[in-house]
């Protein structure tokens, strides 16, 4: 295997990471805090290393084949998470390398799981950091789900490259400019949030930090209260719509600078993700009416902000939930694994891959019941090819198992066995909180041991990349020549 393509394309992003850097250094010498020097010095190592790599492999031109592109996807995700990690473990948190790399990769997968406890006093360089990795990896999620996973083929991604890149009427003629429109799109939302948020009454710099991981559907706060800390009840409402833009197909937002402004609502995927928040609120609202634990206004926006907030995987709170009783702990863990829309920065299985499910049981059905009745599976009124239902069930059934697996191991770890599933679920769904007191909105992972949290750690890699993509790279026949 020719490695310097993939080092070129690592090489360039992690000088784009180390440069990032000096925008939380600035915030640090501002406000006079010594941990700029901390950025100064992990940018300089971050793009000196970047910088190097990319030299070692410039000149060099060759097609992208498919196990470079499986390898090259995993390696960007753990070296931008290393070298992320660099100023959290040299700052004054006074955080471990296991907690550094833990809370990098919460950022960069969009997680939104922490060990910090002490956010309320944390310098602004360090908020301002986390907000940006959960950024970056938001934009790196829309681009992989366009770009790599329909090439790659992985769990039934196959069906948006023909949408993307390949129809008569498709939305711009090269996937480079399909990937600058998203990139424009994703600024523009940045942007929309920031400003909405500063407009409800947030300080400007927790309206930028919070805009970043909004959108990002990230869910790092700069406070330890998280959005619960902000009593404005506009704020809520303002997080709710930027977490369901962010969990929304981006391809269909360029649609729509194109002209195509009737596409995204007739996305089936769509309609399905709002009918799905809508029914799951109204039951979120009837737990906390007949349990008396909120009333009225109040009710409905923790129902409406709690059920948005897990199902887009940005796990930010404004109540503590895990507190609700039974029902509604029972439905949070299903919605943590449906997700949001295929081709958004949101987490979990996707609703199209459900849908497929759906369609493919159906088909079974009416093959039992009509033999003699031919069916054709569609999609958005497109034919939906038995490679794709393939691929999506054995996608969905690797993802369990390795939900299941995961949660064994943290079992054995230590967690007892309800942490241990609820602890595995928000990992490989990467929403952040789980549904336990201590683990769930209003508690961190800082008191779990460091085998817990390496276990998350990979946990939350692994579902970040789709299962699949990690997978095949533990497979003897993906090295051979």
């Amino acid at each position: 295997m020719d490695f310097r393509t993939i080092f070129s394309a690592i090489g360039a992003l992690t000088a784009a990471l180390g440069l990032a850097m000096l925008l939380p250094a600035l915030a640090d010498l501002v406000v006079g805090n010594e941990d700029w020097l901390v950025f100064l010095t992990a940018s300089l190592i971050t793009m000196i290393f970047g910088a190097g790599l990319w030299a070692s492999s410039t000149g060099h031109k060759s097609e992208l084949n498919l196990r470079q592109a499986f390898l090259m996807t995993v390696s960007i995700w753990v070296v931008l998470t290393i070298f992320g990690a660099l100023p959290l473990y040299m700052s004054n948190l006074g955080l471990s390398f296991t907690d550094a790399m833990f809370e990098a990769m919460s950022g960069i997968t969009t997680t939104g799981s922490t060990v910090i406890t002490t956010l309320d006093t944390t310098a602004p360089g360090i908020l301002l950091w986390r907000g940006l990795l959960q950024w970056f990896g938001g934009l790196g999620v829309v681009v992989m789900a366009i770009a790599v996973l329909p090439m790659l083929r992985v769990g039934g991604m196959q069906m948006f490259r023909a949408e993307a890149f390949e129809t008569p009427d498709k939305i711009l003629p090269a996937a480079a400019q399909i990937a600058t429109a998203m990139v424009i799109v994703y600024c523009i939302l940045t942007f929309a949030c920031a400003v909405a948020y500063w407009l409800a009454g947030m300080g400007a710099f927790d309206a930028l930090v919070h805009s970043l991981s909004t959108v990002a559907t990230g869910g790092f706060s700069t406070r330890d209260a998280s959005l619960g800390a902000f009593d404005q009840p506009a704020i809520h409402y303002v997080s709710v719509v930027f977490m369901i833009l962010g969990a929304l197909p981006f391809v269909l937002y360029v649609g729509m600078l194109q002209g195509s402004f009737g596409e995204l609502f007739r996305d089936s995927q769509v309609r399905l993700f709002l009918y799905l928040i809508g029914l799951a609120t109204m039951i979120v609202v009837f737990v906390q009416l007949t349990g008396d634990i909120a009333r009225g206004e109040e009710a409905f926006r923790h129902g409406l902000f709690s059920v948005v907030s897990i199902i887009t995987g940005s796990g930010f709170g404004v109540a503590d939930f895990s507190t609700w009783g039974p029902l509604a702990a029972s439905l949070f863990f299903v919605i943590m694994f449906i997700g949001g829309c295929t081709g958004s920065t949101s987490c979990g299985i996707k609703i199209f891959r459900f849908q497929v499910l759906a369609r493919d049981l159906y088909q079974h059905i009416r093959e039992i019941v009509f033999p003699s009745l031919v069916y054709v599976k569609r999609y958005n009124g497109r034919p939906l090819p038995d490679t794709v239902s393939t691929s999506v069930q054995s996608f969905v059934f690797i993802y369990f198992s390795s939900f299941l697996l995961l949660a064994v191991l943290l079992s054995l770890s230590g967690l007892e066995p309800l942490d241990a599933l609820g602890a595995a679920a928000t990992a490989i769904s990467n929403v952040g909180p789980a549904l336990s007191p201590e683990l769930g909105p209003a508690g961190s992972f800082a008191g779990v041991s460091d085998v817990t949290k390496w276990l998350l750690t990979i946990g939350m890699l692994v579902g970040r990349l789709e299962v699949l993509m990690v997978l095949v790279l533990f497979t003897p026949r993906f090295w051979r020549a």
